[in-house]
């Protein structure tokens, strides 16, 4: 528990889901606690399911008793603003309503001491439009939760235009006293993480807007390969079609249209006709007593008098060579099926730039461990046979294999590149530090690798290889490597290097 010269007195104002979690976050922490809502009798509800909840990780052994008695009684629930006069600082976590949050801060400002802070917990507004309706907006900050609060262990405190930098500091102190991780964020649409976490919504719609794959294909590849919790399809069921929607096309319109964060034209259409996910029990999947339907398409025979000719350039040539067994050769021959593994192209592009007989040749992703998931496409020409011997031949051994339309970058090389580059600029622009950076994403949208570590791992020149083989396939500036990534990718520097100061 906190000293009582760290203790402060914290204000929540509205006690929905996100308000409760933030009175239980602060009060657990050791500070005091005051609770508003415009309802009468609802900020005392708020306090009984807190207390409630209290009491439940007391009955699990995840909370002292003792610690629980004090944080029950560090609450306060009030049906007025004037009850929260004695507060260091004060939360907003209200309806996202520009006009309705400035009347909220107005009246705070005449109620609070002067050197409290005021803060918002907005995801979708600038912070710097609601403090400009204060008198005095130096001390106006954001303070992003994630629901729920209590146990998603990172949040944002965004310092608007004229946010005075000891506030800041203040409340990333604060913060850090309720064991989260306090991420320093500029006040640009997105902040750091609903913004980090563009690419992989955006580029698995585009993938399906392409007809590589299906919806369930995209989310099991990312699953499986790229180690993601989730895939975007199902992530998208679980926060609400509805409420991804429009941040998808705020964020893009925010940002001037950029490319990068162009929305799909598949999503408003499923909002029109009511599939916002799980919560309306249907969006990309149907849910069925909690489950949602999936997949898969089994392996064809091997087809007789079919030889496999692997690239020797390919990086996991050794590995191929031992899946084909048998039916491997050193020299392709007139029936082998062409097995080449490209970076950032197509696996049509990848035959004609190496003269290989388009009709005969496949691909496999080299980007994941093939002890993982096996991901294989073949061109538009590749006749029957020949992909059936690429199918059969990498459905051997305990791995899965998702057969794909041909495509620039398959399915993890392209979400990965985009992911990290979308990461580069937020470091560019000055969004937020690496660290916090990497914290936020990890912390904030549960990823196996901050993204610029990611891009580490797979290796700085080879993101800045697919990305710029997606530009030229495609021609679409969404692909185009930030400046930031592709100096240190040229330099042969870590994504984790920050940029260097211009001084002493």
């Amino acid at each position: 528990m906190l000293n009582t010269d760290q203790q402060q007195t914290v204000g929540v104002v509205g006690a929905g889901t996100m308000g409760r979690g933030i009175v239980q976050l602060f009060a657990a922490a050791g500070h005091r606690v005051h609770c508003v809502d415009a309802v009468p009798g609802a900020a005392r509800d708020a306090l009984d399911a807190v207390g409630a909840m209290f009491d439940t990780l007391v009955a699990k052994g995840r909370m002292d008793a003792d610690a629980a008695r004090l944080a029950r009684g560090a609450m306060s629930a009030h049906d007025d603003l004037a009850g929260l006069a004695d507060c260091t600082l004060v939360i907003e976590a209200i309806v996202e309503d520009l006009s309705v949050k400035r009347t909220v801060f107005g009246d705070l400002e005449r109620i609070v001491p002067r050197e409290a802070i005021l803060a918002t917990n907005t995801s979708s507004l600038m912070v710097s439009e609601i403090a400009a309706g204060c008198e005095r907006p130096e001390r106006v900050a954001g303070l992003h939760f994630f629901n729920p609060v209590p146990l998603m262990r990172v949040v944002e405190v965004i310092a608007g235009v004229r946010t005075a930098p000891d506030v800041v500091a203040r409340l990333r102190t604060l913060v850090a006293s309720t064991g989260h991780r306090a991420i320093a964020a500029a006040d640009q649409p997105g902040f750091v993480v609903n913004h980090a976490g563009r690419g992989l919504y955006t580029e698995g719609l585009r993938i399906l807007e392409e007809q590589v794959c299906t919806h369930v294909e995209i989310d099991r590849v990312l699953r499986l390969s790229a180690g993601f919790r989730m895939g975007p399809f199902e992530l998208l069921d679980l926060t609400g079609l509805d409420v991804s929607g429009r941040v998808m096309e705020a964020i893009y319109e925010q940002f001037q249209q950029e490319p990068r964060f162009r929305p799909s034209s598949l999503v408003p259409p499923r909002i029109a006709a009511g599939l916002h996910g799980r919560k309306s029990g249907e969006g990309w999947y149907r849910y069925q007593d909690c489950e949602r339907e999936d997949a898969g398409l089994p392996a064809p025979a091997f087809p007789d008098g079919v030889s496999v000719w692997i690239d020797p350039e390919a990086p996991d040539a050794e590995r191929l060579c031992a899946l084909a067994g048998s039916h491997a050769v050193g020299q392709a021959e007139a029936d082998s099926v062409l097995i080449v593994q490209p970076w950032g192209v197509d696996a049509t592009t990848a035959a004609l730039e190496r003269g290989l007989d388009a009709a005969r040749t496949g691909a496999v992703d080299p980007l994941p461990r093939l002890d993982r998931h096996r991901t294989a496409m073949m061109t538009a020409a590749t006749l029957p046979r020949y992909r059936d011997a690429a199918h059969a031949m990498l459905a051997s051994g305990d791995a899965g294999v998702t057969m794909i339309a041909d495509s620039p970058g398959f399915i993890c090389q392209r979400v990965l590149a985009v992911v990290v580059n979308i990461a580069a600029n937020i470091a560019q622009r000055g969004i937020a530090t690496v660290d916090d950076l990497e914290d936020a994403v990890r912390l904030g949208l549960g990823y196996p690798d901050g993204p610029l570590g990611w891009g580490d791992a797979i290796g700085p020149a080879r993101v800045l290889t697919i990305l710029e083989g997606l530009q030229r396939v495609t021609g679409d500036p969404r692909y185009r490597p930030a400046p930031w990534l592709a100096r240190r990718a040229r330099l042969g520097l870590s994504l984790l290097s920050p940029e260097p100061a211009r001084h002493d």
